[in-house]
């Protein structure tokens, strides 16, 4: 007898043998069993999920003169008949080649002959959706009344190609994908009927593959059990799947991770040399970065993933390289991928390209690799190293002309070197503000600070006293100078950075002279506290003494007060126990 393939050899001839689809199988059992057998059914779902096995064997059902709990008894004379190539009772239409309105016509006249050997005569039109316009017309009433003895069951896997008019008349039954735990036990139930010994892991391996279907995953088997003549193990399934090395696509995805283009490129390149196709790596890249995600987030992945202790070892050491936004970005940049390669005239270019895209995230420009840039600042900043990054918005000149950015240099620089003590004090030099004397309302009266010949630049970071005036003397502020202080302020803030939340904090505050004492008053409660605390203090004190004032103090004024009812309070604590009539 000629060889049949596994997905032949084992097809299912009842429907306690059918894996899955209990919902499709219930009804039609049920109807069987009370005798309510409709005239057209609908089977639709995906390939290999057993839309025409199910049709075979309710067509043998429904003609079968003892059916046990609904299905064929296989041994009464009408079954044996129907078991036979040549029963004419079955009739198997392929609709893919058989689509034109003349064989629709054919069959509609040959359906008003009886059955010869059952009840029933069945008619299963496969890919039920390849029929042209014309043979749906010509069929179209003879399924909406056929004779009494005459039943349609059609198949398809795209119903959404049917005319209203077809799928308003049949009894539609839509049919699943089969779990993953489903096939392993089927291919083990096959290989151990066969005596093929196998690992646990290569089941699963070909019932990842199958990726829900029955026949593609028997296919994969019996492709493997033809591999090897010993045990079928993890490798032997790849081997036949023709992916690549599992190290190999762990070394480029942990490249990718890493940011070293370089290195993920030569590793790319050293798999393409081996034969293996670009679509066949991009799909074993995706599987990777799919399991990679799983063995991140699920406490149970090993469980799931089913895969051999040192490759689940080396696939969780790629999950810790990586967050899970890094993770997400790169595969959909490969997912996109994926696609692109359908009409790549050049499919390594388009890998390649993608490659680059996922290791160099500080060259993209989109929304992902900037949230990815900001991952890694926050993290290099956690771990206390020295980062230098591009100030991507323009300068903006005295005069309010752009000017080029210049980098911006230690922006955060809080390293565990400031923790270790220094041998030499380092002293901070402020730089010529000769240029600024024009803006500055004190420029009249300042000095130049001398400046030490020994003194040297601390880095490159802007001071407080960046941009600030120049100092005036004590007590030689004028009413007009005291007036501009606050306003000064604010500026000396506004353009230092590393001071920049005093300005928002200093905006809404109320200022005013007691003598030569600055009085900064807020009605907010954590503004007060912010200020007085000692480092901001601290801050405030030698910005105000660059501008002449050496004495500030910072007030909590009652909500709701005035201007003029703080300038009223003031005046009657200033002058307590003088009569004071305010008009």
């Amino acid at each position: 007898m000629a060889y049949l393939a596994f997905y032949r050899t084992f097809r299912p001839t009842t429907f306690d043998e059918v894996v899955r689809q209990e919902h499709i199988v219930k009804i039609l059992k049920n109807q069987i069993n009370a005798d309510k057998i409709g005239h057209a059914y609908l089977f639709c779902g995906p390939r290999g999920t057993g839309k025409t096995t199910l049709a075979k064997i309710f067509a043998r059902a429904v003609n079968c003169e003892h059916p046990v709990d609904g299905s064929p008894c296989g041994k009464c004379p009408t079954c044996r008949a129907l078991a036979s190539g040549a029963n004419m009772d079955i009739v198997e239409i392929d609709a893919a080649s058989n689509n034109g309105v003349d064989e629709m016509r054919d069959l509609r006249e040959k359906i008003q002959y009886p059955p010869v050997a059952g009840r029933k005569k069945v008619y299963i039109i496969d890919e039920v959706h390849m029929l042209s316009p014309s043979a749906f017309n010509a069929v179209l009433k003879t399924l909406e009344e056929p004779p009494a003895h005459a039943l349609f069951i059609l198949a398809t896997t795209e119903p959404q190609k049917i005319p209203a008019t077809i799928l308003s008349r049949c009894m539609r039954f839509d049919f699943k994908l089969i779990p993953r735990e489903d096939l392993e036990q089927l291919i083990k139930r096959v290989f151990n009927a066969t005596g093929k010994e196998y690992e646990e892991e290569a089941v699963s391996a070909i019932a990842r593959a199958g990726a829900g279907s029955a026949r593609d995953s028997l296919s994969i088997a019996d492709m493997c059990a033809s591999y090897t003549t010993g045990k079928l193990t993890y490798d032997d399934v790849n081997a036949v799947l023709g992916a690549a090395d599992f190290s190999s696509v762990a070394k480029i995805v942990n490249f990718m991770f890493e940011g070293d283009a370089p290195s993920a490129l030569s590793a790319v390149e050293e798999v393409l040399s081996t034969g293996k196709g670009v679509g066949t790596l991009c799909k074993d890249l995706l599987t990777f970065l799919n399991n990679v995600a799983i063995a991140k987030l699920c406490k149970n992945a090993k469980e799931i993933l089913s895969l051999p202790e040192d490759r689940f070892s080396l696939l969780y050491s790629s999950a810790e390289r990586a967050d899970g936004h890094k993770i997400l970005r790169t595969t959909e940049i490969l997912s996109a991928c994926e696609s692109d390669l359908r009409y790549a005239l050049n499919g390594s270019v388009t890998l390649e390209t993608a490659i680059l895209k996922c290791s160099l995230p500080q060259d993209d420009y989109n929304i992902d690799s900037l949230i990815s840039r900001v991952t890694a600042l926050e993290k290099k900043v956690e771990e206390g190293v020295k980062v230098q990054v591009q100030n991507i918005s323009p300068a903006t000149s005295a005069s309010g002309t752009a000017q080029p950015s210049p980098s911006v240099k230690t922006l955060v620089q809080e390293s565990k070197e400031e923790e270790k003590p220094t041998q030499k004090p380092v002293q901070k030099v402020r730089p010529a503000l000769s240029a600024m004397e024009g803006d500055n309302p004190f420029a009249g009266e300042a000095k130049p600070r001398p400046q030490p010949a020994e003194a040297v630049a601390e880095d490159s970071q802007p001071t407080l006293w960046d941009n600030a005036p120049p100092p005036a003397h004590a007590g030689s502020l004028s009413e007009e100078q005291k007036g501009k202080v606050f306003g000064s302020l604010l500026k000396s803030f506004r353009t230092t950075r590393r001071n920049a939340v005093l300005f928002t904090l200093c905006m809404d505050l109320e200022s005013s002279f007691e003598g030569d004492t600055l009085i900064l008053s807020t009605e907010t409660d954590a503004v007060f506290k912010a200020l007085n605390r000692e480092e901001n203090a601290r801050f405030i004190r030698e910005a105000l003494a660059d501008l002449g004032v050496f004495a500030f103090e910072v007030r909590l004024k009652p909500k709701g007060e005035s201007k003029w009812e703080s300038a009223e309070r003031r005046l009657k604590e200033n002058f307590k126990g003088i009569d004071i009539d305010i008009k």
